[in-house]
């Protein structure tokens, strides 16, 4: 892809905004431990808009337009995001950008991570490439945004300055974000309140300015529902300063209260209405911390200051007026305890339940063969290369040549049909012109032919294609699984939601290993953490047939591949590879278990994207 003119070096600052009474493109994003805003994929950024037409106080969650962000909820009134299986919050804001933007034409850019798979640019990275894309830059410069990284459009990679180290870019089309209009600010999310100074803006007060006034927000509404008649409000949570300056130790107690009298926080050297200081109460980042979560005393009593109302507690395993979030209940109302207790007003949380992994003990003569099903194991070797067709007849195997072609985007390498392949210069293949345009057979769609054969030899070079803009596969795709073991029986357990059907157990066994030449990093080691992994299935008609395609993914080994974990970000180590599997036996606290209605449906389309389908069971 030749361009002229300079490349793009960055002023800093920020993107400009249109009038006030221009339509704006919206955009929801979540703020990251790394202190930086990462958006919401489009379509979920439309799921929120409708949710917030329809109230603008209620939450929304996540999984119904998104499967893989299932344990997520965001809370419309606190706009914070929050993980319902590990209490973790994070804050969320609606932005607002130029309709004539990347977001409000659906273009998204992309860079490929160490799992082969494509993840966004931060929003307003990915408006700035797009601007040097149109403006026909050839390189660009990201430093001056913070990130030691040149962008070449020519060869669609980013590389970093400092390692040398390239990845591959690409330009994609998607549903384009929601647009709104009237007189908006910048950007939306909770007020932290006034201040007479300038607010720090460094990743960890906002993070933890953001959390409290959450706190002011929902124990406001707390207090309404526990007191109805009325509660004259402190300057704690006026929507001031929410932990001014002050002395003394509070001291949070927990149990042994009379019946009918309450917990309260000591408010012991503090002047009327001051609340409590910040230096007493315990990090935000320990609010997951079960210690964190107690009071400090027993049998203690103190004062509250003026206006802030005693919350009525007692012990947990008697009958009294304790608030569901202080009963270890998930979802908002754990959400509520979780920043009450951030607000520094005592709560008494249970210990969360722990998920159900395995079933209980099975006898081997109680294990059984799964009907319809050949075999109980199938093992996996060292991947031999085969010789193959070369990859230019891999390529003239699925196309058609196009003598006439449109004069629209080459997806792959973004210049015209019409004009010579990007790639032009970079690959030099026997019996392929770079000016050569093609038409995939079952899809159509069409792309340069030197581009296909640069998609190709950039992946797995099995044999198949995958069209990058609708991902159908043609030819019989397979992975970079490492060798192992996959075995599957019948066990005489029900899972929840299948009382009627035994339960179909899988168990999946990779041993640590030396990467081969089709992994990240060839002749380096890879780890396997927890295997043996077992995964279940109910034992009914869609679940043996999940079975049968599950055996076919693994012998194309498409089940696992090495990358880097996004649990624990790990390099080098086996994880999923986009088909998700159940592992939790008799629970759903990780949204990895029963009952899902649905999970069957979803795993069905994910193999199908893999090129697994009932098709392949006749072949």
């Amino acid at each position: 892809m030749a361009r002229q003119g300079s490349g793009a070096m960055l002023a800093s600052g920020g993107l400009g905004f249109p009038p006030q009474n221009l339509a704006r493109v919206v955009v929801w994003e979540w703020l990251n431990e790394h202190g930086r805003w990462r958006p919401y994929s489009a379509a979920v950024c439309h799921h929120i808009e409708n949710v917030l037409k329809e109230d603008a106080r209620g939450s929304v969650v996540l999984g119904q337009v998104d499967v893989q962000l299932a344990p997520y909820v965001i809370d419309l009134q606190s706009m914070h995001q929050f993980r319902q299986d590990t209490g973790t919050m994070r804050p969320v804001r609606r932005n607002f950008y130029d309709p004539s933007s990347a977001p409000g034409k659906g273009i998204v850019w992309e860079w490929e991570n160490d799992n082969n798979s494509w993840t966004p640019y931060d929003m307003d990275i990915c408006i700035t490439i797009q601007n040097a894309y149109e403006k026909q830059h050839p390189w660009l410069d990201l430093s001056s945004l913070g990130f030691c990284y040149l962008i070449y459009f020519s060869s669609m990679s980013q590389m970093n300055r400092q390692t040398q180290r390239k990845r591959r870019l690409r330009r994609r089309m998607d549903l384009a974000y929601p647009l709104t209009m009237g007189s908006i600010p910048k950007s939306q999310s909770w007020p932290v309140g006034s201040s007479t100074g300038t607010p720090c803006s460094c990743p960890q007060c906002l993070l933890v300015n953001s959390t409290r006034a959450a706190s002011n927000a929902i124990l406001a509404s707390q207090r309404r529902k526990l007191y109805p008649g009325g509660v004259r409000q402190s300057s704690t949570f006026a929507g001031g300063a929410l932990w001014p300056a002050g002395t003394g130790t509070p001291a949070v107690v927990a149990g042994g209260a009379a019946k009918g009298e309450g917990l309260r926080v000591a408010g012991a050297g503090f002047a009327p209405g001051q609340g409590v200081p910040s230096a007493a109460l315990p990090g935000l980042n320990n609010l997951n911390r079960p210690g964190t979560q107690r009071g400090a005393g027993l049998g203690a009593r103190a004062t509250v200051p003026p206006g802030v109302p005693a919350l009525p507690v007692k012990n947990l395993n008697g009958t009294g007026p304790v608030h569901p979030a202080l009963a270890g209940e998930r979802g908002p109302a754990r959400m509520t305890g979780i920043l009450m207790c951030a607000a520094g007003l005592p709560v008494c949380l249970t210990r969360a339940p722990k998920p159900i992994l395995h079933p209980p003990p099975v006898s081997k003569s109680d294990i059984k063969p799964v009907p319809g099903v050949n075999g109980i194991c199938r093992k996996t070797k060292k991947k031999q290369l085969k010789k193959s067709k070369t990859p230019e007849d891999v390529v003239r195997r699925y196309i058609q040549k196009v003598k006439n072609p449109p004069d629209e985007d080459c997806t792959i390498c973004m210049e015209r049909l019409v004009t010579s392949s990007g790639y032009e210069g970079v690959l030099s293949p026997r019996g392929i012109k770079p000016e050569l345009v093609g038409k995939l057979g079952k899809c159509g769609h069409m792309y340069h032919l030197l581009c296909l054969l640069a998609m190709y030899n950039n992946g797995n070079k099995d044999g198949s294609l995958q069209c990058p803009t609708c991902k159908a596969i043609y030819g019989e795709k397979t992975g970079t699984q490492p060798p192992g073991k996959m075995e599957f029986h019948l066990i005489p357990h029900s899972l929840p939601g299948y009382t009627d059907s035994k339960t179909i157990r899988i168990v999946y066994d990779i041993p640590t290993g030396i990467q081969g030449p089709e992994h990240p990093n060839p002749g380096k080691k890879f780890t396997a953490r927890g295997f043996p992994r077992h995964c279940y299935l109910p034992d009914n008609e869609k679940g043996r047939k999940v079975l049968k395609l599950l055996i076919v993914a693994w012998d194309r080994r498409l089940i696992f591949t090495i990358g880097t974990s996004n649990t624990t970000g790990e390099s080098d180590t086996v994880v999923w590879n986009e088909i998700h599997h159940k592992t939790e036996f008799g629970s759903n606290l990780t949204g990895h278990g029963y009952p899902d209605p649905n999970y069957l449906d979803n795993v069905l389309a994910e193999l199908l994207a893999q090129g697994v389908s009932e098709a392949t069971l006749k072949d």
